[in-house]
């Protein structure tokens, strides 16, 4: 199949001839990126979404492929919200083969959850079976086309990103979102992570993308833009590292509270207060006493400015 030619096609157009489909899914979950006809080969998705919306996920693969079965399934990074369909996806199509970043092989065989980070946010995840890994400098089939694989470490130090040169479309999972920049959460355990983000930020800038399907959001085509973007808030960061750790917090915080629906307040500080990456957040050698009134601090400031309310004791977000 040959591309469209990029200068006058829609994002649409140019899905069509990777012959891809995009569902944007709303928080809790990552996009997906289904190729319902790769071949010999077979379908194939990117990222899974998160656990509890497994049947949400199910739904839109099982209406997208009809009859067809999934035979791939290939996660950009392994954060509960692109790898905590996996386990579901495999149960329904047993014969599909996931595939994930290669920098994963030493915690997935044998499964190691506290190694893959899962405990440290206290995210949910199911385990699954990996079949094979997503090496940098190797390309993988999907659709029509030949994808790169290239190492983006920074958000997360094993994460990959996909692009296909024909028609420049990345994959971009969360190392580049159009509006915000994701956590860079290296950082938040004391390791080095803002500079990989830089390195991934000019990785992504000479592979010259013309549209990107990011991990959140739509697919977008402005991808100066949002690197411009990226890197103001990461050189933000950087020059002030407690501004990351109190934006980490604040999107951590409100994840949770979307998974759980709603949690008594005691209960969420409490919560704060025992998770690993957030008991950091005030200072390495803070006391226990520092962790307790930074969580009361972090949820005050989230019903404070509107982002989650508080009634008879229990919060929930707003809107």
């Amino acid at each position: 199949m040959s591309a469209v030619p990029i200068a006058s096609s829609t994002p649409a157009d140019t899905l069509r001839a990777l012959g891809a489909q995009l569902f944007v899914r709303g928080w809790l979950s990552a996009n997906n990126v289904l190729f319902p006809d790769s071949g010999e080969q077979g379908a194939a998705v990117v990222d899974s979404g998160y656990v509890s919306h497994g049947a949400q996920t199910l739904a839109l693969l099982e209406h997208a492929l009809g009859e067809r079965p999934l035979a791939r399934i290939l996660n950009t990074h392994l954060h509960s919200d692109h790898c905590g369909g996996n386990a579901a996806l495999l149960r329904r199509w047993p014969r599909a083969r996931l595939s994930v970043p290669l920098g994963y092989a030493p915690h997935v065989r044998p499964w190691n959850a506290q190694a893959l980070g899962f405990h440290a946010m206290d995210q949910r995840y199911e385990p699954f079976e990996v079949h094979g890994f997503l090496a940098p400098g190797n390309t993988v089939r999907l659709g029509p086309h030949d994808w790169e694989i290239h190492a983006t470490p920074g958000h997360d130090p094993d994460a990959v990103v996909l692009f296909e040169p024909v028609t420049r479309t990345l994959i971009s999972g969360d190392a580049l979102w159009e509006q915000r920049l994701a956590i860079i959460f290296p950082e938040l355990v004391g390791e080095s992570g803002f500079e990989e983000a830089q390195r991934a930020l000019d990785l992504i800038e000479r592979l010259a993308p013309r549209l990107v399907l990011p991990g959140h959001g739509e697919a977008f085509t402005d991808v100066a833009a949002a690197l411009s973007a990226s890197r103001r808030r990461l050189d933000a960061f950087m020059a002030a590292p407690d501004r990351h750790h109190q934006y980490a917090t604040r999107a951590l915080v409100t994840y949770h509270l979307m998974a759980q629906r709603a949690l008594p307040r005691e209960a969420l500080q409490h919560w704060i207060t025992q998770t690993p990456v957030l008991r950091r957040a005030p200072g390495e050698h803070a006391s226990a006493e520092d962790v307790k009134r930074f969580a009361e601090e972090t949820v005050q400031r989230l019903i404070a400015d509107g982002v989650v309310v508080e009634e008879g004791g229990v919060v929930r977000m707003a809107g």
